[in-house]
């Protein structure tokens, strides 16, 4: 016998004929025939080279061959039970690493609260967070250098799986002592506010809200472009400059005043990205039920 003509199946025939010593009992607690275990008792033999059982007057009794295995085979059946046994997975006691793809937006809204949800009670799993390249994730993910991404339903491949976490929207920030920041904003003094933006890209002074804008035929005057939505924050606190920003970003955000855009601007949809390598891993599945539960504030 070698693992390449192995049948697990002799060997839980072996384990029943040991235990039971009996082909009739035998037979019966693995559910087939007395003919078909006694046939199968007959490849046993062949295959380790001994007759293993021999009758006697109650039944079967081992071989000294027979009772040398007979712990070994039991072993391996567990172990592969074990394997088999879906793995049960306790939060507190987990130790692994997590990558997670995002931008400084999704790092403040929904990273920042899972690790305040995580921490207390997975204080072994490490959060590493990694720059979201969109072209990449799903090759980054295949490789197993990259656990979740929080992406868009636009920019999210067919071939991962995906679940929506929110629907963004879009509010008018201004610092606290802004000369605008206790009036209704109108859009006539919308437009003759100047702008702060954000553009991932770099360099952008074009966005959504101007898009917004040259449908209802206006425009806005952006004075100033930046590549982060924290660095933007610090930059509306500290000019007289407004910007739109979304309105998650606000939650916690002190010296800062949101008013209601006095335009619509399409908001968009926030989604947690995984490959299917890590569907069904339990540890995996627990997190990104918390990470969702966390940003809809559901207690875990």
């Amino acid at each position: 016998m070698n693992l390449r003509t192995l049948d697990l199946n002799l060997l839980k025939a072996f384990d029943a004929l040991i235990d039971e010593r009996s082909v009739t009992r035998a037979a019966e607690r693995l559910s087939l025939t007395q003919p078909a275990v006694s046939g199968i008792l007959n490849r046993l033999r062949d295959s380790f080279g001994d007759p293993l059982f021999v009758r006697v007057q109650r039944g079967i009794a081992p071989t000294p061959r027979a009772l040398e295995l007979a712990a070994p085979i039991k072993q391996v059946l567990a172990e592969i039970q074990q394997i088999l046994t879906p793995q049960v997975f306790d939060p507190a006691s987990a130790d692994f690493t997590l990558s997670v793809a995002a931008t400084d937006y999704a790092l403040r809204a929904v990273v920042v609260p899972f690790v305040t949800a995580l921490r207390p009670l997975a204080p072994g799993i490490r959060v590493a967070v990694l720059q979201l390249e969109e072209s990449s994730v799903a090759e980054r993910m295949e490789r197993g250098q990259l656990d979740l991404a929080l992406l868009t339903p636009q920019s999210t491949a067919p071939e991962l799986h995906s679940r929506n976490l929110f629907e963004e929207h879009y509010a008018c920030i201004l610092r606290e002592d802004h000369p605008h920041a206790t009036a209704d904003m109108d859009l006539d003094t919308f437009c003759s506010l100047e702008h702060a933006i954000v553009s991932l890209r770099g360099g952008g002074f074009h966005g959504a809200t101007d898009q917004a804008l040259a449908k209802l035929g206006r425009s806005r005057q952006v004075k100033v472009s930046v590549p982060s939505f924290v660095m933007l924050l610090d930059i509306i606190r500290t000019s007289d400059l407004m910007a739109l920003v979304p309105s998650r970003l606000l939650e916690g955000t002190a010296g800062l005043v949101r008013l209601v855009p006095p335009l619509e601007v399409k908001g968009f949809t926030k989604t947690l990205v995984w490959h299917p390598r890590t569907h069904e891993d339990p540890g995996h599945r627990w997190v990104r039920e918390l990470l969702a539960k966390s940003c809809a504030g559901i207690p875990f």
